[in-house]
């Protein structure tokens, strides 16, 4: 049996696809209210019944104010310059899997029909 737990945040930014055809709307500039839902899982749970306590997440979501809320994500060097959601979960998951080792998948969603999922 493995339990799981989750934890969301959400920030405002801004990005543009340059790589997309002329045309596309996803080209030009724009924002979006993005989601960063984060997934840990383990076998076991701690001395306090838990995974982890979402208390000790909380520097996931102070770097997510830090770095991405109110940015130009394109200006951000380990997206590529290209800023997809697929990238943005993977950059995610890549930054704090060392500090979470049960950090399993990062999904991030830039409207509220879609999401990009990374998993270890």
């Amino acid at each position: 049996m493995i339990y799981r737990i989750t934890k969301r945040w959400t920030f405002a930014a801004a990005h543009h696809l340059p790589t997309l055809p002329e045309g596309h709307k996803c080209r030009r500039p724009h924002g979006h209210n993005w989601t960063v839902t984060v997934a840990l899982e383990h076998a076991d749970l701690d001395s306090d019944g838990m995974v982890t306590d979402y208390a000790e997440l909380g520097p996931i979501g102070a770097w997510i104010t830090s770095t991405l809320d109110h940015r130009d994500l394109n200006d951000i060097d380990a997206l590529a310059a290209t800023p997809t959601a697929e990238r943005l979960a993977a950059y995610i998951y890549r930054t704090w899997t060392t500090r979470y080792p049960w950090l399993v998948e990062v999904t991030v969603s830039e409207t509220p029909g879609t999401t990009a999922s990374y998993q270890q």
